[in-house]
């Protein structure tokens, strides 16, 4: 499996800064591999939760993540800062590509990149439902052609 070339800082539409902790290191001295899963899904439902379209005690529908993906290219120990871009690589009827890149804080090549896939189900049935035009409307700004 040939690993895909990193994208640079200006790939992405978003970010968000996100410190890392002394706890996610591992023995080896860096962030763990599965630490980089949880700043994908920061970034992801912060900026749902900003643009109002998540709520995650309420809401009709919910996101369930059924495929993830990283590429580790450097590494991250702490006390280093990371910034999350964020993408969308793929707006479905009932499913988002999400697209991340994990850069140290000033770097321009990413740690790190992958993606995860959320489909939008019903809260109570967990059948798909399709997206809805807030959720359309808020995710347009992220939205970039397939470069893959």
């Amino acid at each position: 499996m040939k690993k895909p070339a990193a994208l640079s800082r200006d790939a992405y539409r978003h970010f968000l800064s996100i410190p890392t902790r002394w706890m996610d290191n591992d023995v080896y001295g860096h962030v763990n591999n599965v630490v980089y899963y949880s700043y994908f899904d920061t970034v992801v439902n912060e900026y749902l939760l900003r643009m109002g379209v998540l709520d995650f005690e309420h809401g009709e529908a919910i996101g369930l993540v059924v495929e993830t993906q990283c590429n580790y290219f450097s590494s991250v120990a702490f006390p280093d800062r990371v910034d999350a871009g964020l993408r969308v690589a793929r707006l479905g009827s009932s499913s988002v590509r999400y697209e991340v890149g994990l850069f140290r804080e000033g770097e321009a090549e990413p740690a790190a990149q992958g993606h995860f896939v959320h489909v939008y189900v019903d809260r109570i049935a967990r059948r798909p439902m399709h997206l809805s035009d807030a959720m359309r409307a808020a995710l347009a700004p992220l939205t970039v052609a397939a470069d893959r």
